[in-house]
């Protein structure tokens, strides 16, 4: 949800961004025929009935491909906000609102309306939002870098070095072109 969060924002307040960075984002597409797989649903629906450290652990453990990153301060850190007491309103509201506007709050809907320049940094081996979709998001917004690294779900937890590289050579990249367009 962080990804897509990130992706409103830049649409909504393009005066304010000059680039988006995006690692393994979530949010489907309009395709009226795409459903969520069983897996997805099955996710849902452990992640928000039963909040316990165990189902984030074995959540995590299910999506990083080096598991040596996964220790009680991640599985922590991911668990905090879930036990905020107003966790469940919250995560209920962002889901109605989602429920009953699905074909408003689509990937096409929001990176037709994109303007700035897009870097998908994206672990290949994720076993939830795979290289497919990173592709199918380069062909809708050809404004787009893609740097496909050897990781599940947490690119830059798994392979943090190649992740912050791809992201500062990117983000160089990206104020060459702002400052020569604000010296012309």
């Amino acid at each position: 949800l962080g990804g897509f969060t990130a992706l409103v924002a830049a649409v909504g307040l393009p005066e304010q961004v000059v680039g988006l960075a995006l690692l393994n984002s979530a949010g489907q597409f309009g395709d009226a025929k795409a459903k969520t797989t069983e897996s997805e649903e099955t996710f849902l629906q452990k992640f928000v009935l039963k909040p316990l450290k165990e189902v984030f652990q074995r959540v995590v453990l299910q999506v990083y491909i080096n598991t040596s990153n996964v220790d009680d301060y991640l599985v922590e850190s991911i668990k905090m906000p879930a036990d905020d007491p107003n966790a469940g309103e919250v995560y209920y509201r962002l889901m109605t609102r989602f429920m009953l506007n699905q074909t408003e709050y689509t990937l096409d809907s929001f990176l037709s309306k994109l303007t700035c320049p897009l870097l998908l940094l994206w672990g290949d081996l994720d076993p939830w939002v795979g290289p497919a979709k990173a592709n199918r998001i380069k062909e809708f917004y050809p404004n787009t870098t893609l740097v496909n690294l050897k990781a599940g779900h947490c690119p830059h937890d798994e392979v943090p070095e190649l992740a912050n590289k791809a992201l500062v050579d990117w983000l160089s990249t990206i104020a060459k072109k702002a400052s020569s367009l604000q010296t012309v």
